[in-house]
């Protein structure tokens, strides 16, 4: 039941920040789409419990993003991200400043809010993403990023999969 309220309360958060976002005097496109993937995390244990510590973990995420034009090929691209890793549930909100390098290639770099359900402390972590997306079609890219936690039990991990712009 906490689980839910937290989630919800996230929720809400995000969607009155793409708001806030989308009414300001941004005078650009505003793209908005649904991706999920696999995620590869990378446990560096030496504080917590994360069940039987294994040192690779192979999950799933599913979530929503929202892009909107800056200027001169940037764009900001904040999104939610649920995320399952085995045991562990949280969610993820990244919010990149992403770059059209090529006509079909991007690259996206900005910090990781994550919120653990399932840690009694420490609930909420920073981390970093770098990540990169190709482009095969105005609907549909292939993206993979790469997460960095700065604390002994935030982990490391890879993320790949497929968005759809609605």
């Amino acid at each position: 039941m906490l689980k839910i309220v937290y989630m919800k309360n996230l929720i809400k958060t995000f969607f009155i920040f793409i708001v806030i976002i989308s009414t300001s005097n941004v005078q650009a496109q505003t793209g908005f789409g649904v991706k999920g993937g696999l995620n590869f995390t990378f446990f560096k244990v030496e504080e917590g419990s994360f069940g039987e510590t294994p040192d690779v973990e192979l999950g799933y995420y599913i979530g929503c993003f929202v892009d909107f034009e800056i200027e001169n090929g940037f764009l900001l691209q904040p999104e939610l991200l649920y995320i399952n890793l085995g045991d562990f549930d949280f969610l993820n909100a990244p919010i990149y400043l992403k770059y059209k390098i090529k006509d079909h290639f991007d690259i996206l770099v900005g910090p990781s809010l994550n919120y653990f359900f399932d840690f009694s402390n420490a609930k909420l972590k920073v981390r970093a993403d770098l990540g990169f997306a190709y482009t095969f079609t105005s609907r549909l890219d292939l993206h993979m990023k790469y997460t960095i936690g700065f604390e002994e039990i935030s982990p490391n991990g890879v993320f790949l999969g497929l968005a759809c712009k609605l």
